[in-house]
């Protein structure tokens, strides 16, 4: 009687009207070098964008699973992941590309080092330029409602983002927080003793949720450095409505993780924080509005608007379809 060796890693892509970016990441995991064995699995939510066809014409080794709705990241990769027969499992954006042998080394650092809980790498932008989101600390009050670029620039090492990783020029692997979604490589049992991706969240933190029930668990979440994937990124949401479901969705979610992770207060005082902030955003955008005398795009402040009046509704609970987003 003969078995079939179970393949080193099983990676999982959960596509939502990603069909070209989905061909090109397909296209990159199998046309990297490396002497791993493999699966890929592809969970569509509902799109029904002929990445069906596009994956049974050129990639009919990848199993496509057809979801009749939208479950969102956290249920559709547990629903891909539980059909998965790899030791491993590679989480990846279906707008990446992967750089090399990128899969292997992730691959072959997680099997040499038993405390690994997750392992992350250097996530490119179209433009070959550094994409600061594959590091992050886990989202605290203080971290969210002090994040700006301008604070980034001026502390770029401050505990409060955890990207001191991205700035050292050393290669050596680092330990750190929260890795991001978009390329994220965990044990397979690693991953269910933790109790996989929390379906609480929607979209946005079950990253930092699962690095943090990783690290909890008593391991250590890797960044590899000199490891590269391409992430051309934002391409699986609607970019014309990401002022107001994106970025209210992300603040739901960060707030879902400071309740689950933190503490009850913790989450009521981030959103009191957020009504805040938006309050005086909108005077700010609402005085520009009036006196900008043509030094701001008048387009620019009416998303601006839109966006902080979407965000300001959310912190009183008026924002319904948050609630039920995969209804959208």
């Amino acid at each position: 009687m003969t078995t079939t060796a179970a393949p080193d890693v099983s990676i999982v892509i959960v596509n939502w009207n990603s069909r070209e970016f989905l061909a090109k990441c397909l296209a990159s995991v199998f046309s990297a070098p490396g002497g791993i064995a493999l699966e890929a699995l592809v969970i569509d939510n509902a799109s029904y964008d002929g990445s069906d066809a596009l994956v049974r014409e050129r990639f009919p080794a990848v199993r496509f699973i057809q979801g009749r709705e939208n479950l969102g990241f956290a249920r559709a990769n547990n629903l891909a992941a539980g059909q998965a027969t790899g030791r491993n499992l590679l989480f990846l954006n279906p707008d990446t590309e992967v750089v090399g042998a990128a899969i292997e080394r992730m691959v072959r650092f997680i099997d040499a080092h038993a405390d690994a809980g997750a392992v992350g790498c250097k996530l490119l932008n179209t433009d070959g330029s550094l994409q600061t989101s594959c590091v992050q600390a886990y989202p605290t009050v203080a971290n969210q409602v002090l994040d700006s670029a301008l604070l980034h620039r001026m502390f770029p090492r401050s505990s409060l983002w955890g990207t001191r990783a991205l700035l050292d020029a050393a290669a050596a692997p680092a330990v750190v927080e929260g890795l991001s979604g978009a390329c994220i490589l965990v044990c397979t049992a690693a991953f269910l003793e933790v109790g996989r991706f929390t379906e609480d969240y929607f979209m946005y933190a079950e990253d930092m949720d699962l690095c943090f029930k990783l690290q909890v668990s008593g391991r250590r979440n890797y960044y590899l450095g000199d490891v590269s994937v391409v992430h051309h990124g934002g391409q699986s949401s609607d970019a014309s409505s990401q002022s107001q479901f994106g970025n209210v969705l992300m603040r739901e979610s960060i707030a879902k993780f400071l309740r689950l992770r933190r503490s009850a207060p913790q989450a009521t005082a981030y959103r009191i924080a957020m009504a805040l902030t938006a309050l005086s955003r909108l005077s700010v955008l609402g005085l520009a509005r009036v006196l900008g005398f043509g030094l701001v795009r008048p387009a620019a402040i009416d998303g601006g608007l839109r966006k902080w009046r979407s965000v300001l509704r959310w912190t009183v609970g008026a924002e319904a379809w948050v609630r039920n987003p995969g209804a959208r």
